[in-house]
C-alpha cells in the first residue's frame, strides 16, 4: 500500500487523488480557500498551485496518531514546492474556528471517516457553513452508508437548501482508483462530493 500511495512509486495513487480533488477547486483572485484535515499539506499546496492569486489555509488537529504530520512539516512542504500562498493552523473539523461564509472554497481528503461520530453529515454541514455564497466545495472520503448514512439523500438535502451543481462521484470505478484497488486498500465507498453554494 505504501508503494501504491507513494509520490515516488509507480502507481502514485496519492498524487492522482490530490490532483484530482484540487482540479475542482477554482477561486477568484484575492479569494480564500480552506483545506480541512490537511495532514502534510499536500491538498492545500495543490489547491494553492492551481489558484496562485488566492490564499489557502490548511487546518488539522495533528493528533498523537498522526505524529509525523504537523504545522512545521506543512510549512516546509509548501516551501519545497515553491508555494507562498498557504498558511497552516491547528483546529477541530467538528467545530471550525471560522465565521459563517469565510471562504470561497472548502476541501478535504480522507478526513471525516476518521472522526468518531454518529452523524458525519453534520460534520459536512459544519464545513459548508464556512463557505461563501457562490463558493465551491470538493470533499473526498469513504462515504459508505455505514460511515455516512444515505449520501444520495444528503445530495438532495443540499439542493433543497439552495446548493447548486451538487454531485456525488464514485471514485472507485476508474476516477481515482479501480474497484479492486479500493477493496484491497480498504477504500471501498470512496466518493467525491462537489458543488457550489
Amino acid at each position: 500500500m505504501y508503494r501504491a500511495f507513494s509520490y515516488d512509486g509507480k502507481r502514485k495513487l496519492s498524487k492522482q487523488i490530490i490532483d484530482g480533488v484540487a482540479s475542482y477547486v477554482n477561486i477568484p483572485d484575492g479569494g480564500k480557500g480552506l483545506d480541512i484535515g490537511c495532514g502534510s499539506g499536500a491538498l492545500t499546496i495543490a489547491c494553492a498551485k492551481r489558484n496562485p492569486n488566492a490564499t489557502f489555509t490548511g487546518i488539522d488537529r495533528w493528533g498523537r496518531e498522526y505524529a509525523s504530520f504537523n504545522k512545521a512539516l506543512c510549512e516546509n512542504n509548501s516551501r519545497a514546492e515553491g508555494v507562498s500562498n498557504t498558511s497552516f493552523m491547528q483546529g477541530d473539523a467538528v467545530k471550525l474556528p471560522f465565521e459563517d461564509e469565510s471562504f470561497d472554497a472548502v476541501t478535504s481528503n480522507y478526513v471525516y471517516h476518521n472522526i468518531p461520530s454518529r452523524d458525519r453529515q453534520a460534520i459536512l454541514l459544519e464545513t459548508l457553513r464556512t463557505l461563501k455564497k457562490g463558493g465551491c466545495f470538493a470533499i473526498h472520503d469513504i462515504m459508505s452508508n455505514m460511515k455516512y448514512g444515505n449520501m444520495q439523500d444528503f445530495v438532495h438535502r443540499l439542493k433543497d437548501m439552495g446548493y447548486e451543481e451538487v454531485h456525488l462521484i464514485d471514485t472507485t470505478k476508474g476516477k481515482f482508483m479501480t474497484g479492486f484497488e479500493a477493496g484491497w486498500m480498504g477504500l471501498s465507498g470512496s466518493a467525491l462530493l462537489v458543488g457550489r453554494k
